[in-house]
Order: structure tokens, then sequence, then C-alpha cells
């Protein structure tokens, strides 16, 4: 790997202590017991009964977890999804409600309406290996189906591009079928991993800066224009954005290639969901215990109490 002189050394030292200790909080599984690791045959999981939906003594105007991994909208119902320590959320507004089992969704993403795939590691009741490689649902989390390494991958980083499932877990993977694997040559590890929706570009932050690829996670370089970032997201078509250390949005029109500095702010962020452009950009993160969204550039309002 390159050497690469930056006077942002110091974010970069940042990010790699940030992304370790994220790793170290959430390595166990959501319950201590020990599940037994199962093959890599697909294993269905169903909620459990009768409705554990809403989480017991959650708070409706806070999140359901310390620890959050990902955020998304389902793009059939538009409702922001919550990858969590202890399960899959939704929020609609209302209360927060669990939905599906028990699972520490370390990886998660939004494939299409109801279609989802994801990692991490199982709880105590479900029959999901451990850790459960990649697994999908295709009914709005409700179930979730073992594709393939079960037992052996844990990713922490975890995206689509097309119709191919990018992932890391120690190695960077790339499937279009959920079953064969391809490794890619990233030489780095990333934090995140964002790919676009219908094309083949995928962006991987790193500690020493942003990489690319245009094929699906084959092959990277390094993105020489781009500011430190600790997370990026894909929108509509090209446009990205991405937030600094110290929380900074930074936005991109071309697939992450050049990026231009916002006023937008969203300090600790744990997770970032983009969608739409221009005008109708829509930025998503969690921060703190809040979800805050910004829409066409506007300050960042917070959805679960409607203040600026």
């Amino acid at each position: 790997m390159r050497e690469r002189l930056s006077p942002s050394r110091a974010l970069s030292l940042l990010v790699a202590v940030i992304s370790i200790a994220l790793v170290a909080a959430c390595s166990a599984s959501p319950d201590p017991t020990p599940v037994p690791a199962a093959a890599t045959g697909s294993t269905s999981v169903e909620t459990p009964s009768p409705d554990p939906s809403v989480r017991p003594g959650a708070d409706p105007l806070t999140l359901p977890s310390a620890h959050v991994h990902a955020i998304a909208r389902d793009p059939g119902s538009s409702k922001l999804l919550v990858a969590a320590h202890d399960g899959l959320y939704v929020y609609d507004g209302a209360t927060p409600k669990r939905v599906g089992p028990v699972i520490d969704l370390m990886g998660f993403t939004v494939a299409g309406p109801g279609h989802y795939y994801a990692s991490g590691h199982p709880g105590t009741a479900t029959d999901l290996p451990q850790p459960v490689g990649l697994i999908e649902s295709r009914d709005g989390g409700n179930t979730w189906t073992v594709l393939s390494r079960g037992g052996g991958s844990d990713f922490h980083a975890l995206t689509t591009a097309g119709s191919t499932v990018v992932g890391f877990d120690g190695v960077l993977r790339s499937t279009a079928d959920g079953r064969t694997w391809r490794e890619g040559n990233l030489d780095a590890q990333p934090r995140t991993l964002a790919g676009s929706r219908n094309g083949s570009t995928v962006l991987a932050t790193t500690p020493e800066g942003l990489m690319h690829s245009i094929d699906a996670g084959l092959s990277w370089r390094w993105t020489e224009q781009a500011p430190l970032l600790l997370m990026v997201a894909f929108g509509d078509g090209d446009t990205v954005a991405g937030l600094t250390p110290d929380g900074q949005v930074h936005t991109s029109t071309d697939a992450g290639r050049t990026w231009r500095a916002t006023e937008l702010l969203a300090p600790d962020a744990q997770a970032l969901h983009v969608s739409g452009e221009g005008e109708d950009l829509e930025i998503v993160v969690v921060t703190g215990q809040s979800l805050m969204a910004s829409t066409g550039g506007k300050p960042f309002a917070d959805l679960m109490s409607g203040r600026e």
C-alpha cells in the first residue's frame, strides 16, 4: 500500500480508533448463550410470537439501542429502517417497532422494496449460525435466510452496487448470486462501503482516505481529491454525501470523484443514509440518541422531536 502524506494524518488516526472501538463494542452476540454454528445452507427464521415488535419499555422518542450500525429507507414504503445491536427497527413517525428476530445487525443494506441483506450475530431465539454470514430477507425483515458463509463471515461493512453484494469480513468480497464469492484487491480496512444503486461503483472509507471501485469491488484506486471521510452513502444517480470525523457534511455529484463542503454538521454520527439528489437530497444521520434529517441543504431537524 502506498504511503499517503496528508495534513489530515491526525484525523486518520481518529478514524482508526473509532473503527476499532465500534468493532470491540459489538463483537459479541446480543445474547451470550452460545448458538451452534450451522453450515452455509439456507435457514429461515421467523419472528418470535406473540408480538415483540414494540420493544418493552422503549421510549417512542429515543433510539432502541446505543449501538446503531446502519440506517436506510425502504424504497417501497419510505419508512426509515434502523439496524441496531438488538435487531431491525422501523420508524414511521410513531413508536419504533422491531421487525423480525433479535440479530446484532453489524452489516445491513437495502436491495429493493422489502428486500434486505445483512450480517452479524444471532440471538438465542434463532437457529442462525454464529456469525450469521450473509443473510437475506424478502419480506421487510420479518424472516431471514442464510445465503452463504454462515459460521464463517461477519460483514461489518456491507452494501449493494446494482445487483452485486459487496462486504468486508477481513477480506473484501463480492457476490452476484449471494453464494459464489470473488475477492477484491482492497488493501485497506474500510469503515463503511457505499454502492451506487444502479451501477457498479463502490466507495470505501478508510483511515488513509477514500477509495473507489468501478467494477463492483474487484479493483480499487485512491480518490485523490476527496476529503478524509468517516462514512459515505449514495443517493440517486451519482449523488453521494459523506461525513468527516468532525461531522462536516460533504457532497459529490460525480460518484465521489470530487467533493464540495457544506455548512451542515452532524458530530458524533453513528450511521448515515442518503436519498434523492439536487433540491430533493435527503441526508439522515444517527447521532447520540437522535435521528436527524436535512432535505435540500436545510439545517438538520430532529425527526423525533421536530426541533432543529
